[in-house]
């Protein structure tokens, strides 16, 4: 996308052909692949690769402890040890726990479960990191994922899961993203995502899918508002990238306090 008129161009355009405004590399291009671990993670989709490594790591910690407490399934986890992990529960957030909203979208229910969010979120999240760049991208998951779930908790008191919120609120990125375009791109864009979005609500009515459509529709539109605020980053940083570096940051420390506090609870409820 051109930095000035904001036409979509190729990514070998070094002018753009519509403005003539001379085009930077794009924002993934910028990093080096060795500094990301030496390489062994594709910068494209480095926080991506980031999230899905501690959704995995947290399945696999959460089925050995249902294994433990009993559980005879390999495919499912059991409720209990959901809630203790820190799943959505109205009840539990009204008392406090705040941070359940943050914690929910990491963790999943099932072998099947994750592995249907893990693949979306491979392929989507790297899109939106290389339009949106990391700092954005981490800013729209975080704020999907708590508005989702906060839509979840007044919708139903019932226990909820899942890295789907946030995977809806980068839906709701890309459809901002056309949205905000005045091209015909722009428009195949915002046509191909709504499509998306309607087929994954659609999956919600099916009876043998236990989908929570409240997070799903709460995650997409604090997705799109999100990302209609943010715009794709620019070329020459000024303060508004400066105010996204800053809400990065504070999008990582309330993660990071929200586990801390979900460690700190988890002990004390399993002594």
């Amino acid at each position: 996308m051109c930095p000035q008129c904001r036409a979509f161009i190729t990514t070998s355009d070094r002018i753009c052909p519509y403005c003539d405004t001379k085009v930077g590399p794009r924002a993934a291009d910028r990093l080096h692949a060795g500094e990301m671990l030496a390489g062994f993670i594709p910068h494209a989709r480095f926080v991506t690769v980031m999230i899905l490594t501690l959704n995995v790591g947290l399945y696999l910690v959460t089925m050995l402890y249902s294994l433990r407490a009993g559980s005879e399934s390999l495919m499912d986890i059991d409720g209990r040890t959901l809630f203790v992990f820190g799943a959505k529960h109205r009840e539990a957030i009204f008392l406090g726990q705040w941070w359940r909203l943050v914690t929910a979208g990491f963790l999943h229910g099932g072998l099947f479960h994750i592995l249907m969010n893990s693949w979306v979120l491979f392929d989507l999240g790297a899109q939106v990191e290389e339009i949106f760049g990391q700092r954005r991208l981490i800013v729209i998951y975080f704020v999907s994922t708590v508005g989702g779930f906060m839509a979840s908790t007044l919708w139903s008191p019932a226990l909820s899961v899942g890295a789907s919120a946030g995977v809806f609120g980068l839906i709701g990125a890309m459809i901002a993203l056309g949205a905000r375009s005045q091209s015909a791109l722009g428009s195949a864009i915002k046509a191909h995502y709504l499509r998306w979005a309607v087929y994954g609500l659609l999956m919600g009515f099916l009876p043998f899918f236990r989908v929570d459509n409240a997070a799903h529709l709460g995650g997409l539109a604090a997705g799109f508002a999100c990302a209609w605020l943010a715009g794709v980053p620019r070329l020459i940083s000024d303060r508004r990238e400066k105010i996204w570096t800053v809400l990065t940051g504070l999008s990582l420390a309330l993660t990071a306090i929200s586990f801390l506090l979900m460690f700190a609870w988890f002990s004390l409820s399993t002594r």
